[in-house]
């Protein structure tokens, strides 16, 4: 059986490949392509269907599954470590998710609120007083979730550049098999070294807080790795990608300024138009399900096209317009059903406090490079942009 190659180079930045919007707008709204691996996926592009697929117990999100959707052709290099939660299925999946949910609740997010602008602003201190143009990502978008999700786990932020590396190589496609069990086999060491410290010497941490609590350090080790990879990159990329579009959008960027109220509708509307993690939300069937009139196979990998789902016209009037007032919460980009991202309050508080000090700070901010000459990250896994230069005036 032959299926199209899947595309997975997007043709405008928030925009999903063609190829994709294709699939959507068939009959079904349901195709088969051929990954990276060679695998061949059913691809589910619309809303409705990658909604009822997250919350379809016939679905597993064990990657360890030989048939679950890979983009590369080696097997997983996670195996050396305990299964993390997103990998679970019920009834492991619920008791794992349990003992870590309370550290990610609205009223503890809401508590680090201070901490995480204090942070902002000494970055944005730093900025301004740097040389001009800066990289804004360099500067702002990267350090500043870095130092965050850091404090939070209890992980030393001057070791930030060695899991940066490690889990940039992790989430790029080009990355050899070798490089990257290598990858996965140092940053293991490292974090399992400093639990077992945390262990003989308790912190109040996420962390030392999860040891406290009698969790099996391995089963500690497995989340702090997906902690530490996903609290950075995610919402790094994001500020990112925002800055660039607000800065694009002078007149709404003004309304924004005057009305931080409009801030938090504005977020939703760019995680949905972006959706930067959009392949996350794939599985692999257990069961036959038909979705769609569509019958999937015990043993099928389903590759989730969130980013075609989020722009799905079934789901989303003009659903190709960036409407930074839209505010609509049911898109996919923070997943679905029992896997739903842990960290969503957190980076939803992060891109607000960062987007609202930024241009409060820095009013005269803009570019200093055309935002169609970026070079956005079409080789990894998660999507943003390499380097986005920035300049400003001196104040008056």
């Amino acid at each position: 059986m032959t299926a199209p190659a899947l595309q997975t180079t997007r043709q405008c930045p928030y925009a999903p490949p063609e190829e994709h919007t294709r699939i959507r707008d068939t009959d079904s709204g349901i195709s088969q392509v051929t990954l990276p691996s060679g695998q061949i996926a059913w691809a589910l592009s619309r809303l409705e269907h990658i909604r009822a697929m997250l919350t379809d117990p016939r679905f597993s999100s064990d990657r360890r599954d030989p048939n679950f959707p890979r983009f590369t052709r080696e097997q997983p290099s996670f195996d050396i470590m305990r299964r993390s939660i997103i990998q679970m299925d019920p009834p492991e999946h619920g008791p794992a998710r349990k003992a870590v949910v309370g550290e990610f609740t609205v009223r503890r997010m809401a508590g680090l609120r201070p901490r995480i602008q204090e942070i902002v602003d000494e970055h944005i201190d730093a900025m301004l007083a740097g040389p001009r143009p800066a990289d804004l990502v360099q500067a702002l978008s990267l350090p500043v979730p870095s130092l965050v999700i850091c404090e939070q786990l209890g992980v030393p932020y001057h070791d930030h550049d060695f899991f940066q590396v490690r889990s940039s190589a992790l989430l790029s496609r080009a990355t050899t098999a070798e490089g990257r069990r290598q990858s996965v086999t140092e940053l293991r060491d490292y974090l399992k070294d400093l639990i077992a410290k945390k262990a003989a010497e308790p912190t109040d941490d996420l962390l030392g807080r999860q040891l406290a609590q009698g969790n099996d350090p391995e089963d500690v080790l497995s989340l702090a790795f997906l902690l530490l990879i996903a609290g950075h990159e995610t919402t790094a990329n994001m500020i990112s990608l925002g800055v660039v579009t607000l800065l694009e959008r002078p007149e709404e960027l003004a309304a924004l300024r005057e009305d931080p109220a409009r801030t938090l509708p504005a977020i939703e509307e760019l995680l949905r138009v972006y959706t930067i993690a959009e392949f996350a939300n794939s599985r692999v069937a257990v069961e036959d399900v038909e979705i769609g009139g569509v019958t999937i196979r015990a043993g099928d990998p389903v590759l989730a096209m969130s980013n075609a789902a989020n722009h799905d016209p079934l789901a989303f009037d003009d659903a190709d317009e960036i409407k930074l007032d839209r505010g609509a919460r049911n898109h996919v980009a923070f997943g679905f059903g029992i896997h739903q991202c842990l960290g969503q309050n957190l980076a939803r508080m992060e891109l607000q406090i960062v987007f609202d000090t930024l241009f409060r700070r820095i009013p005269s901010l803009r570019l200093a490079t055309p935002a169609d000459k970026l070079a956005y990250k079409d080789d990894v896994l998660i999507y943003g942009i390499h380097e986005v230069p920035v300049t400003w005036d001196d104040p008056a």
